[in-house]
């Protein structure tokens, strides 16, 4: 079993006697071998298949270039992240202020990285080793594949690729594309097979190929720019598309020629998620940061990964549009080997800082007809209503939960993860008996002091902006809540989380919400001023006035002013 940490400097590739490097992969975050860290899953998965893998992380682009020179060219080729976040996020807050730490970088320090750190390590990359391929991916990447709203430039931009220069763009959760990419330019394949794997993008000069049955074609990047509309219109075609169990080829012309997202592979089955994770995963910081403390590791450094996915559809989250719609759960045996494993090092003390996913309690949820969901054009499973064919019983994660708890070494097992209790409650009780189970379980043995939920606003019309289900849930959900606290003698809280200055939302609105009466007695302090990051339907709305979905005229503040003043409403009563 190859247990060692990848080379990281040219004397730890020399300690391993390579005389070669297959593949360099540049990274902006600190190097931490976990499988919640993308890096870690596609360098590991890629070793498994016999190739050596050294990674750079957080190059310094400030001197003269000699952390993109000290490894030299790899046999195959370069890739490259920004890192676990978008840079522009990690940086800036809403109001576009420079913030002054990153959870991802040794002692939580800013500067680590530069601003869209993809472009800038790619436009280096390519002026020292203009031959070598470059492969860019992850979370930037992934998400400003096609033409997208910029929020800190306040303009539309083109494509990553156009911007960067690279030679492919793999968006998506990417071990499956990467190994046959990984394969095919071991081969020499021609551009015409390569530019046939799945889950690829790449910019091409030259007319836009003929179109068929199976390709989309959308507004060009220069119509975009002159009519909103066509933006608007655009990226109502792309969402609707990415959440297809059967995707079409995505066209988008841009200046002489035009980039192609081919289709994503199909969802990972169980076999293959549990595949990724039952990779020998140090689980540990690579040495070099011995003594130094990463925030962000200390933060999932005891949390396991249960699936991916999420069939939400909230209109300002990027999850499913970089991990898909449909839920890829593990195994719970794979699940299992892993809490084993957890329990059995010496630093941990007995709490799972979070079992779950993005959302926690979507684990092995499905359709329960598989041909309804082939044809199915929905993007949300939730909103505006649940769909009938959604298999909602919580009977599969309850268990699961309560193997994890029986493991010899376990004292608690938290859900730190969002949970979506539309999923097992309506407005007048419960979907079925194993929602009531469910959220019992979650409030007296899977909640550490208070269980965080997110309603977002109590205002319907924002609500639907948002796309996120009636406040009425949420109402329903504090009298459950209430009730088992008070049965059981427990001292809970239940913390909401809101958003404010989203599409739509006024400051009459904010002014309601903040005078909701089912708030009273909560501790209200958790409310996020909107951010409009690339590729959601809320950031359409930021930028063109429109809502995607109908084309309609919707209201947006912009003015910083006045967003400050909807924020700070929220705490006044």
């Amino acid at each position: 079993m190859q247990d060692y940490m990848f080379p990281t400097s040219a004397k730890e590739v020399q300690k391993l006697g390579w005389d070669y490097i297959d593949i360099i992969i540049f990274t902006g975050d600190a190097f931490v071998d976990h499988p919640s860290f993308g890096t870690a899953c596609i360098a590991r998965y890629l070793q498994k298949f016999g190739y050596r893998v050294a990674v750079v992380p957080q190059p310094n682009w400030r001197d003269d270039l000699r952390d993109f020179r000290k490894l030299g060219a790899p046999r195959l080729y370069f890739a490259l992240n920004s890192g676990a976040m978008d840079s522009m996020v990690n940086h800036y807050t809403a109001a576009r202020r420079l913030r002054h730490d990153d959870a991802y970088t040794p002692e939580g320090k800013a500067g680590a990285r530069p601003d869209r750190a993809v472009t800038v390590y790619s436009r280096i990359i390519k002026q020292l080793y203009p031959d070598v391929p470059l492969v860019i991916g992850g979370v930037e990447a992934s998400l400003r594949r096609l033409a997208h709203y910029d929020y800190w430039d306040d303009c539309l931009k083109p494509s990553v690729l156009v911007e960067s220069g690279a030679d492919w763009l793999c968006y998506g959760m990417g071990e499956k594309p990467m190994l046959e990419l990984t394969r095919a330019i071991e081969k020499g394949w021609s551009r015409y097979q390569t530019e046939k794997i799945p889950q690829l993008a790449f910019w091409r000069d030259g007319r836009v190929p003929e179109s068929s049955d199976g390709t989309l074609v959308l507004h060009s990047f220069e119509e975009c720019l002159a009519d909103k509309r066509c933006f608007a219109e655009n990226f109502h075609e792309i969402e609707t598309n990415a959440n297809l169990l059967h995707a079409a080829t995505v066209i988008e012309p841009c200046g002489k020629g035009y980039v192609q997202v081919n289709p994503p592979c199909p969802p990972a089955t169980t076999e293959e998620m549990d595949s990724y994770w039952d990779l020998p995963f140090t689980k540990l910081p690579h040495p070099r940061y011995e003594g130094k403390r990463i925030p962000a590791y200390d933060m999932i450094k005891d949390s396991i990964i249960t699936h991916r996915g999420c069939f939400g559809g909230c209109n300002f989250c990027t999850i499913a549009a970089h991990q898909g719609k449909f839920i890829q759960s593990r195994s719970e045996e794979s699940i299992l080997r892993e809490v084993r494993a957890l329990a059995a090092m010496p630093q941990f003390h007995g709490n799972i800082s979070d079992l779950g996913a993005p959302t926690a309690n979507m684990y092995g949820m499905k359709g329960r007809d598989s041909s309804l969901c082939a044809k199915c054009r929905r993007r949300s499973c939730l909103f505006p209503a649940a769909c009938p064919n959604l298999d909602r019983s919580h009977e599969r994660v309850l268990e699961l939960y309560r193997k994890v708890d029986a493991v010899k070494g376990i004292r608690h097992s938290y859900i730190g993860s969002g949970v979506r209790y539309d999923l097992f409650l309506t407005p007048d009780g419960f979907v079925d008996e194993s929602g009531r189970e469910y959220l019992r379980e979650l409030i007296l043995r899977h909640t550490s002091g208070r269980l965080k939920v997110a309603p977002e606003h109590t205002e319907e019309r924002v609500l639907s902006y948002m796309g996120k289900p009636s406040f009425k849930y949420f109402e329903r959900l504090r009298h459950e809540f209430d009730a088992i606290c008070r049965q059981e003698g427990m001292r809970t809280g239940i913390v909401p989380y809101f958003i404010s200055s989203h599409p739509g939302c006024t400051m009459r609105d904010m002014e309601n919400l903040s005078r909701h009466p089912a708030l009273n007695g909560i501790w209200m302090d958790q409310v996020q001023d909107f951010t409009p990051t690339p590729m959601t339907t809320s950031s359409v709305m930021y930028w063109t006035g429109l809502d995607p979905r109908t084309l309609k005229p919707v209201f947006v503040e912009r003015d910083p002013e006045r967003k400050r003043a909807q924020k700070d409403r929220f705490f006044k009563k």
